[in-house]
């Protein structure tokens, strides 16, 4: 909300959340800490709250993510969604809607993250299997789900650069115990969680006498809410469709 007043383009036309919240009726801007005279109070009925709007977002999470399908296939208004920890089924719901709307999803909205799986492939490709993939991720305490969004759209843009195809058998999510030797050809995926970690990210390429590490720290949530905004803006006007942070940054 503090993003989309924060940019001139932009303007604040509903709010949404769960029937069961405590913040339904209360003013939308105040919430966030800001004083305007046109006031959004948040409401629970999507099409009300979305009938002024030219696009959409979303950052409710699966569950909410998940149960608003139907409101968002019928409003067929464009979408950016940014919930990260989906099944396989339900990111292929999610994904389905570009079929009649212009639908962007991201796990991460930073322009930064955007680069850093770029070069994740990239680099995962020249460098050649006589280097060992791992990655490692970091979060704030209250996050839900492990490892993050982020962390397995770098991690398959890498398994993309090395030519793996099936990415399932390739990732190993935790080690312990008498494990033997590393595995050939696989990509070590950890996350870490604890304080009020926004978010890191480090990539490892480990070859024989050298280390190439590629990390994007976030310092604040708020790159995340403007790189949404940035993204809605984008995707207004689109046709329906299937897009990502990169198409929105020309790369």
């Amino acid at each position: 909300i503090k993003a989309v007043y924060a940019d001139e383009a932009t303007r604040l036309c509903g709010a949404v959340d769960s029937e069961q919240s405590s913040f339904l009726g209360k003013s939308a801007s105040l919430l966030a800490g800001i004083n305007v005279h046109n006031d959004v109070i948040i409401a629970s009925e999507l099409a009300i709250a979305a009938k002024d709007a030219d696009v959409l977002i979303d950052f409710t999470g699966v569950a909410g993510t998940v149960a608003r399908l139907a409101d968002y296939k019928s409003i067929k208004k464009p979408i950016v969604v940014g919930s990260t920890g989906f099944t396989a089924e339900q990111f292929e719901q999610i994904n389905g809607l570009g079929g009649t709307m212009p639908f962007l999803w991201a796990s991460n909205m930073s322009v930064g993250v955007a680069m850093m799986t770029q070069l994740a492939e990239l680099v995962a490709n020249k460098l050649g299997d006589s280097f060992d993939i791992e990655l490692v991720e970091a979060h704030h305490k209250h996050k839900k789900d492990a490892p993050s969004g982020t962390a397995l759209t770098i991690a398959k843009a890498a398994a993309k650069g090395r030519r793996f195809n099936d990415f399932d058998n390739v990732a190993t999510y935790a080690r312990h115990g008498l494990t033997g030797e590393r595995k050939q050809n696989t990509i070590g995926i950890q996350a870490l969680r604890g304080g009020d970690i926004a978010g890191t990210h480090t990539l490892y390429f480990y070859g024989e006498g050298e280390t190439l590490e590629i990390t994007h720290r976030a310092t604040s949530p708020r790159i995340f809410a403007a790189g949404a905004v940035r993204a809605a803006k984008w995707l207004a006007g689109k046709s329906a469709g299937v897009y990502s942070i990169a198409d929105v940054l020309g790369l």
